[in-house]
């Protein structure tokens, strides 16, 4: 039995007919790395447990849930995953793409002007919506997330908290369901709920509202201001940070990112639908009042109030986040 460790890869050794090139990102679960085919000279990504991971049932099956769900996707829009064949340890193969995730070209960019940002959201709707259709829902949207080719085709990425619906329900005492980034988790997932296709929509629209503004729906001094703010408010309207948005792209914003996901688009289809045809999108202005407290009708008192009443299951989220991200 082979005894290497993922922590004693190094670039340049062979791990079956692989060959490690790169070192491309490590996370709290997993190395990625760039890497070469020995048979067909292609290149490809190879992803790599850390061994506590392999040790660890709940943190074992989602991974191998990830690699289920590359395999069976056939999108030009979802990462594919190559089929395993015979390993001497637990990894998987990607196909490689040349390309940027989306918050390199954010970070550079700052705000992307509106037609290349509405471009991108519909090509991640589609690809959305395909997922959906096959049961899955991704759960993680961010821009760290999303490949972006050098034709602004795109591609999505890391299915390691992903929900399958026909797969076995994982629990575990140490995690929660609600697992997600704090700047684009939905609402429902901050509460603890597992989330649905309404919660990728969600997070799509809250990345639209970062590639139009130059920042995320909501800001603060640390993750529990933002969930906590997710929970109790609506964002500030995308038009105050950016006057030059159209109203009707401000109510597709509205509709992506309301509270409660029986008031959000149903499918990815109807949010791409609306973007490629705004025209037709009816604004209603007096629903959404750009003053928060008149929106909620709370007054100080009532927001301070609530505010303790949902930190309390969110300080609990943010230690299962951490612990579950270490």
């Amino acid at each position: 039995m082979l005894t290497l460790v993922i922590n004693e890869l190094e670039v340049g050794e062979t791990l079956d007919h692989y060959r490690l090139d790169a070192e491309v990102a490590r996370t709290g679960m997993s190395t990625l790395f760039r890497a070469t085919d020995l048979r067909t000279g292609r290149t490809v990504a190879l992803k790599a447990p850390h061994p506590e991971m392999e040790e660890d049932p709940v943190l074992l099956e989602r991974f191998r849930r990830e690699e289920e769900i590359g395999q069976e996707i056939d999108h030009p829009g979802v990462v594919k995953t190559y089929d395993g064949e015979q390993r001497s340890r637990l990894y998987m193969v990607i196909e490689w793409v040349d390309g940027r995730l989306l918050r390199s070209v954010l970070n550079e960019k700052g705000k992307l002007p509106m037609g290349r940002a509405v471009a991108l959201t519909v090509a991640i709707c589609e690809a959305l919506d395909n997922l959906h259709k096959h049961g899955v829902v991704h759960r993680d949207l961010k821009p760290e997330n999303i490949m972006v080719l050098d034709d602004d085709r795109i591609k999505i990425i890391d299915f390691g908290i992903a929900l399958k619906e026909d797969a076995r329900r994982i629990t575990h005492t140490s995690l929660t369901p609600a697992l997600g980034t704090p700047d684009y988790i939905s609402p429902e997932q901050v509460k603890g709920q597992r989330g649905d296709q309404r919660s990728d929509i969600y997070a799509l629209g809250a990345m639209l509202y970062e590639m139009l503004t130059g920042q995320p729906p909501f800001t603060g001094a640390n993750p529990l201001v933002v969930l906590n703010e997710r929970v109790l408010i609506d964002p500030a309207p995308a038009r105050e940070l950016n006057p030059a948005i159209s109203a009707e792209l401000q109510e597709i914003l509205f509709r992506a990112l309301e509270r409660d996901p029986r008031h959000r688009y149903a499918t990815a289809a109807e949010m791409a639908w609306e973007l490629e045809h705004q025209e037709l999108v009816g604004v209603d202005e007096g629903a959404h009042r750009p003053n928060l407290r008149k929106r909620l009708g709370l007054n100080r008192a009532k927001l301070a109030l609530y505010a303790g009443i949902v930190l309390v299951p969110l300080a609990l989220f943010l230690a299962m986040l951490l612990l579950a991200r270490r």
